[in-house]
């Protein structure tokens, strides 16, 4: 991943908090759940998107973070990339900038990375199959 500012690292429900959370932790920076819809108390903002095999919602607290924040995006898998997409999607409308994207596994055949450049090419997999 090319430098670049990071001021809230984001975790995609369920395993991404794993990770993600650690990840904050370590480098002394908020973290912020996203989370499937209903999961989450206070006031949230849903982004609802289509999966391969179905459809879906996520959800973030409405005060996740300050506009203009930087938020890199963690979750446990790459596939197609829908997800992270929704997720970016929904950083946006709540006035974030995605700073990138971390990923335990990618499985490359299913062309998420392809998907998710366009948002933003600071990507990492720690394994690619």
């Amino acid at each position: 991943m090319k430098h670049t500012d990071i001021d809230v690292i984001a975790g995609v429900e369920s395993r991404g908090f794993l990770f993600g959370l650690m990840l904050a932790t370590k480098l002394c920076l908020p973290f912020v759940p996203i989370r499937k819809a209903g999961k989450l108390p206070f006031t949230i903002r849903q982004k609802a998107y289509e999966l391969e095999y179905g459809s879906a919602t996520i959800e973030m607290h409405i005060d996740a973070f300050e506009p203009g924040a930087h938020v890199l995006i963690h979750d446990d898998l790459l596939a197609t990339g829908g997800t992270v997409l929704a997720a970016s999607e929904l950083i946006h409308e709540m006035g974030g900038t995605v700073a990138g994207f971390a990923f335990v596994v990618g499985l490359g055949f299913l062309n998420g990375v392809e998907r998710i450049k366009p948002v933003n090419d600071n990507i990492i997999i720690l394994a690619d199959y």
